[in-house]
């Protein structure tokens, strides 16, 4: 395994900015924005409290979330004060998507999303010292209100006209499904969290994705007629590949951050596959490299490509940052192992039953011969492929050659698995019962 695999950048910012607000713009982050001067001058001055709030639309975040998770930690190590909000009365409606309704969840079951999520969240801030994190649930403040009181005290400030127009609901009006009263009225209840996070905490900016620009506004536009005062939003890039497709879904499945939903091998994995293209990009994104560091792999892409360094550090730093170091040196550990260059029985089960799930595997309740196994994987069409790969010496089973045709595969790595392999690079798995 090496060092460079092993290596993770500590978070902090890039020395080489005067100011975080020139940082965000370098990496990228800042696709949209109220004024920007306004911006840079608050962010480079006294301490300030800002937020990002999360739905628990899902029992877990995504790769989505984690752009906003990484931008709330460069704030505040740029010493302000960061607001994590999990929308426990949001939640329960859910902001328009494109083309329908969305499905709504029971409270019961948004209640326990919402202390998966703060778990979540709070793993990206730092809760000690002058600017610590604070969590805050807009449950807290949405459940108390009566719908006439909501109304009478913050309806009264929105134009329905207006609301017409955020792209969100424009959208929606102009498709076959329409929209709801419950969908058109999340961009009020948005609104009412960046007031109330004004008034309880002098919160000034709010963070989110630039799809949201309208539901941001939407806090801003509200504080200026309510408090007659000016605050801030920035609205982060949606991230795409090079290619135009949507980043963040592997073969139609989403990148979660829980790993019981999506394995930290499998999102090694997912890191390693980013093409040359995309991943200075990404870098900038993801990781806490400085722009020093991310200069060097760019000259390494160009230069010596088939490396992959890159690929490596930013699959090793979002891997670390996500799952924590232990996990990382695990997977890449198996990652390594698997492509022969490691020992596959030093793996732990776990890691490697994970990796196991990403190749194509049978289940089987008893030993296997070799010649069965390669067929029934995939690997080869026919038992006659199957022997006349072997005797060409292509074959191994749990990291060694096999010879023997007849020879048995029963599941001698950890976890009662097995590694099949034709060639360097086709891989399969047999898991036993």
């Amino acid at each position: 395994m090496s060092t460079e695999e092993l290596t993770t950048a500590t978070p902090a910012l890039d020395p080489s900015f005067d100011n975080v607000w020139d940082e965000l713009q370098w990496r990228g982050l800042v696709h949209v924005s109220t004024d920007p001067e306004a911006l840079r001058a608050v962010l480079g001055g006294e301490p300030i409290t800002y937020y990002c709030g999360f739905d628990p639309t899902a029992p877990s975040l995504h790769l989505g979330n984690l752009v906003q998770l990484l931008t709330l930690r460069r704030i505040q190590l740029a010493g302000h004060r960061p607001l994590g909000l999990v929308g426990g009365s949001t939640g329960l409606i859910g902001d328009p998507r494109p083309t329908a309704e969305r499905t709504l969840n029971t409270p019961e079951t948004v209640a326990d999303w919402v202390r998966r999520l703060q778990s979540q969240v709070e793993r990206f801030l730092s809760f000690d010292g002058d600017n610590a994190a604070r969590m805050v649930n807009n449950l807290d403040w949405t459940a108390p209100l009566s719908a006439i009181d909501f109304l009478r005290e913050i309806g009264k400030h929105y134009r329905v006209g207006t609301m017409l127009k955020k792209d969100a609901v424009a959208a929606r009006l102009n498709s076959d499904a329409g929209i709801s009263y419950t969908e058109f009225s999340y961009q009020i209840l948005q609104g009412m969290d960046y007031l109330e996070l004004y008034r309880n905490y002098g919160c000034v900016l709010q963070t989110g994705g630039s799809d949201q620009w309208g539901n941001l506004t939407s806090g801003t536009d509200l504080i200026h007629r309510v408090e007659g005062v000016s605050v801030h939003a920035i609205g982060t890039p949606l991230i795409t590949n090079s290619d135009g497709t949507k980043f963040g879904k592997s073969e139609g499945n989403a990148i979660w951050l829980d790993p019981s939903m999506c394995s930290p091998y499998r999102m090694y994995q997912f890191w390693l596959g980013t093409t040359d293209a995309d991943v200075i990009d990404r870098l900038k994104v993801f990781t806490f490299l400085t722009r020093d560091e991310i200069a060097d792999y760019e000259k390494l892409v160009e230069s010596e490509p088939f490396r992959r360094a890159a690929q490596k550090r930013l699959a090793s730093e979002v891997c670390a940052t996500v799952h924590g170091a232990e996990a990382t040196a695990a997977v890449i550990a198996a990652s390594e192992a698997l492509f022969g260059q490691g020992d596959l029985h030093s793996l732990d089960a776990a890691t490697l039953r994970s990796a196991i799930d990403e190749l194509p595997h049978v289940e089987r309740d008893g030993a296997v011969t070799v010649v069965d196994a390669l067929v029934e994987t995939g690997l080869v069409a026919s038992k006659s492929d199957a022997r006349r790969a072997i005797d060409q010496g292509g074959v191994s089973v749990d990291g060694e050659r096999v010879s023997d045709a007849e020879a048995l595969v029963n599941g001698t790595l950890p976890g009662g698995v097995s590694i099949v392999r034709r060639g360097k690079k086709t891989l399969a798995g047999v898991v036993f019962h």
